[in-house]
């Protein structure tokens, strides 16, 4: 059995949805993974805002608004009184939820119970109208799968115990499932946070073993660079993981960086489709090597640089291990680090607690902040490129004011940190040189 997820966009309208069944109906079982229709999920975000700041008329006027455009999908993706009769009942049904959460407080889990209403709603839409076409597709409610451990994290040996159970109760050719949402400890309705269907559809892919998983977007899969910035870009037909991995972390936005990990771990290919070409054969990801050289570059945008200078640094240990653990306080993640006898310069892509952070790491010595920056990836097999990769991107990088420079902690990744404003002529020389 294979896994597909389809995004957004690609269930955007009904025009989309059907092209959706057309793709999915092609005789093979599978199970298929969900998004909320493009736009839903901000609008509801935006009702959980009014909410939040107890602006109820504001969030029954936005609820009414986007109701009435429910109803005109509905009324334009059935055929039959019949199937357009049980469309507007889940309309009914789900919207009837975000009512109820505009009477009371506001809750602590009630942003989540109004998030989840977006793919609940797209995935029985999309499953009636496999049902109105002759198609026999059964509902797979994730909210009774799908779990998170105590810290948030996928858990994957609790995901495997509740979804067999409930495939071998529905058989079907097709399983329709929703993508984000799960149930954290308490039971409790939670998600998976933004982009998290692609990681749905490969946690479910690990979870029953799957023959491939497929992710369609409205892209072909990977570019070597990225097309909204450079020109005359092409798409990877194959990467590694690792490679993937990389891509997906440091800013390729096709695919969600967690999304990897769960395949990966349990050997099963992922390929990127793209819905409005399905013939294109997209990128396949896969422990398999079948291509040497450099593969790509990627960009991410929001870095913070800090640096901390200290002449205590020098000859001591456990001066790292000290600074390390004011960013394991507050939760904040390393992307990029790079020392010297009395230095240490470090990445973040979250500044949440950048006061409370620099006001203990003064304790060790100088700081210096760096904000509007961005990490520039190149990813690929550096040990096969090893004579000549350093220089090709050395010579692309003239004229290019750089930060930090991260090299060695892998051999698929040189991370180049520069201000975000030379982020496109970055991009563009970097393609021109190495592609």
């Amino acid at each position: 059995m294979k896994v597909f997820k389809f995004g957004g966009t690609s269930v955007g309208s009904p025009e989309n949805m059907r092209s959706v069944m057309n793709i999915i109906t092609d005789g093979e079982p599978k199970i298929v993974v969900l998004s909320a229709m493009s736009g839903t999920t901000n609008t509801l975000v935006e009702i959980s805002d009014f909410l939040y700041k107890d602006l109820k008329n504001d969030a029954r006027r936005v609820i009414s608004e986007l109701k009435d455009k429910y109803i005109k999908v509905v009324e334009e993706l059935y055929e039959s009184e019949e199937y357009k009769a049980k469309g507007l009942d889940i309309i009914d049904t789900h919207f009837a939820k975000l009512y109820e959460q505009t009477e009371g407080e506001f809750g602590a889990t009630m942003e989540q119970v109004i998030l989840a209403q977006g793919e609940l709603i797209s995935t029985a839409l999309v499953t009636f109208l496999l049902n109105e076409n002759g198609h026999k597709a059964e509902l797979l409610p994730s909210l009774e799968f799908m779990r998170i451990n105590a810290d948030k994290q996928a858990d994957l040996k609790e995901i495997k115990s509740r979804i067999k159970p409930v495939l071998e109760v529905t058989k079907s050719e097709i399983y329709i499932t929703q993508g984000f949402i799960c149930r954290n400890i308490y039971d409790d309705i939670d998600n998976l946070q933004r982009g998290g269907s692609d990681y749905t559809a490969t946690l479910i892919g690990a979870a029953i073993d799957a023959e491939e998983v497929q992710i369609w977007t409205d892209i072909d899969g990977f570019h070597n660079n990225d097309p909204r910035f450079v020109e005359k870009t092409t798409r990877i037909d194959n990467l590694l993981f690792s490679e993937a991995a990389e891509l997906a972390y440091f800013g390729a936005k096709i695919l969600h960086p967690l999304t990897i990990l769960p395949a990966q771990e349990a050997n099963i290919s992922v390929r990127l489709k793209n819905t409005m070409d399905p013939s294109a054969t997209g990128t396949l990801i896969s422990n398999k090597k079948t291509t040497s050289g450099l593969k790509a570059v990627a960009a991410k945008d929001g870095i913070t640089a800090i640096k901390i200078r200290s002449d205590r640094m020098l000859m001591a240990y456990g001066f790292l291990r000290a600074v390390f653990g004011v960013f394991e306080k507050y939760k904040t993640s390393i992307d990029m680090i790079t020392t010297s006898e009395v230095a240490v310069s470090l990445s973040i892509d979250n500044d949440k607690y950048i006061d409370n952070i620099l006001e203990e790491l003064e304790e060790f010595g100088d700081t210096e902040v760096d904000k509007n920056q961005t990490i520039v990836c190149v990813v690929g097999d550096m040990a096969s490129e090893e004579k000549v990769f350093a220089k090709n991107i050395f010579d692309a990088l003239e004229g290019i004011p750089v930060r930090m420079i991260s090299y060695g902690g892998s051999q698929h990744n040189v991370s180049i940190l520069i201000p975000e404003k030379y982020k496109k002529a970055t991009l563009q020389k970097l393609s021109d040189n190495l592609f």
